[in-house]
């Protein structure tokens, strides 16, 4: 078998072919890789960066007027009757076992019912998400069936939010026998809302947070 031998011409276009096959090699390799891509990655880098900028300078302008809102809500929330009338814990406290007093009162004619102990609490912590501080008392009744249950009502459902937790019910043996119909023995703890400081700001939105991150 004889090889074919190329003419002068097509020697010359095989040349030049490989040649430019060649320099595109060398574009890839060398050109490409080592300075078109890394100013690719660096143009892209920047306009990352101006849309940030962007962004923050959007949320910067912003800023006075969410303060302002935030600061209408803060005083808004101060004002509200869901909170107790103090803004500090303990004296906080001493109004929820005034409050006690005061619907034990009014809820005497249906039966008895006394207050036999009150006793202040460390405040509970705060739950998670939750921006708002709580009092916390501990609270001893001695009361017949009617007038226990108009009391409880009260509490929870009046203003300020009032939240009864560890209720215990139970009739003194010793009393019962001595009395017949003898009064309940009640326990239970009663939180509530501290109100606001009128200086402090609103808990602010999630979402305010997160339109402002990049």
């Amino acid at each position: 078998m004889t090889r074919r031998v190329l003419a002068p011409r097509e020697s010359r276009i095989v040349a030049v072919a490989l040649l430019l096959l060649l320099v595109l090699l060398a574009y890839l390799v060398l050109l490409r890789w080592w300075f078109v891509a890394p100013l690719q990655q660096i143009h892209e880098e920047m306009a990352h960066l101006r849309d940030t900028h962007s962004r923050y300078a959007a949320a910067i302008a912003e800023k006075p007027a969410l303060q302002q809102r935030l600061a209408e809500m803060g005083a808004g929330q101060a004002a509200s009757e869901a909170f107790l009338a103090a803004s500090d814990p303990n004296n906080a406290a001493a109004d929820l076992m005034q409050q006690v007093v005061d619907v034990v009162g009014r809820n005497t004619r249906r039966g008895r019912c006394v207050v036999s102990q009150k006793m202040p609490l460390p405040p509970p912590p705060a739950s998670a998400g939750e921006p708002y501080r709580k009092a916390a008392v501990s609270i001893s009744l001695s009361c017949d069936v009617e007038p226990l249950a108009a009391v409880l009502q009260a509490l929870e459902q009046g203003r300020p939010y009032l939240f009864v937790d560890d209720l215990s019910i139970y009739r003194n043996p010793v009393a019962a026998q001595r009395e017949q119909g003898a009064p309940l023995e009640v326990q239970f703890t009663l939180t509530g809302y501290v109100r606001p400081s009128a200086g402090a700001p609103a808990p602010a939105p999630a979402d305010a947070d997160a339109g402002a991150a990049p």
